[in-house]
């Protein structure tokens, strides 16, 4: 698949990428990678250990800010960190939900508790201007996103962490989620990804993370309704376009952007944009 950049080069805005939940867990992880380079993209992300932030400031390129704010309702909450530093939280692990699964209950043991002050999304600065929102806070999401409504009025798509059982106490499941977005006129897309373990004490070939059949959690990604497409700023159809082609190869969503686009601007983009997707096809074949 060609790069959209290639194909649009300079009419694309630089697109603003906020990461909440930015811990370094390997480039593989980094959901929004495709859309990286210099002109095309900046950074703001948040991790609430300072350490680990300082990790991520020093190693960042330019673009990129990260910030040790923890992510949430703007007040005072007991940050649990678990063996698996992934899965710490502001939620408590729902214990015996999760022993009842394999390698799940022992990611998240909690080691050490503390408690920290928390920050919402519209009261940050740097958050302003958003494009592009990341979610990976473990059950915090839906308290991010209430946090948030002033920014989701100019982000293009949201992608988000979800859980389909209470893998912690009291935490907001897809359904709630997905009310939410929906909410802020977002429409539902796909999924990114679906997570499962098996149920103790079965284990496929050994392999404790082997998924069988309960899905547990995900990614869920969600794109501004392509029935309002009609008012959204122009450059953010451009963004919209870049990030659906990038980042998700969702090449039906991406020509839909750029072809609203043009019968408001007058140009002709989307009809660049499908000869280059049908010669790639032709060369395929």
């Amino acid at each position: 698949m060609f790069s959209i950049f290639d194909a649009l080069g300079p009419h694309i805005p630089p697109i603003k990428i906020i990461d909440v939940g930015a811990l370094d867990a390997g480039p593989e992880h980094v959901v929004y990678r495709a859309l990286l380079g210099p002109g095309r993209s900046s950074v703001v992300g948040f991790e609430p250990d300072e350490a680990e932030c300082a990790k991520l400031n020093a190693a960042a390129p330019s673009g990129h800010l990260f910030l040790p704010h923890a992510i949430g309702d703007g007040r005072k909450a007991m940050f649990r960190q678990c063996s698996q530093p992934m899965a710490s939280s502001l939620f408590e692990p729902n214990t015996a939900l999760l022993d009842k699964f394999q390698a799940v209950g022992e990611a998240t043991r909690v080691v050490s508790t503390r408690e920290i002050g928390t920050r919402r999304l519209d009261d940050v600065p740097e958050a302003a201007g958003a494009d592009f929102l990341k979610l990976d806070i473990q059950g915090a999401e839906l308290m991010a996103i209430e946090g948030a409504s002033r920014i989701l009025e100019g982000v293009a798509v949201v992608h988000t962490e979800i859980e389909f059982v209470p893998m912690y106490l009291d935490q907001p499941l897809f359904a709630d989620i997905d009310r939410a977005l929906r909410a802020h006129g977002f429409l539902f897309h796909r999924f990114a990804s679906l997570a499962s373990r098996a149920l103790k004490p079965i284990a496929l070939n050994d392999d404790a993370n082997a998924p069988i059949s309960q899905v547990l959690w995900g990614d869920a990604v969600y794109a501004k309704s392509f029935m309002a497409f009609d008012t959204l700023p122009l450059a953010l159809l451009f963004k919209l376009a870049a990030i659906a082609h990038e980042v998700y190869r969702s090449i039906d969503l991406a020509h839909h952007a750029l072809e609203r686009h043009d019968a408001r601007a007058g140009t002709g983009h989307a009809a660049n944009y499908l000869a280059r997707l049908m010669g790639k096809a032709l060369k395929a074949s």
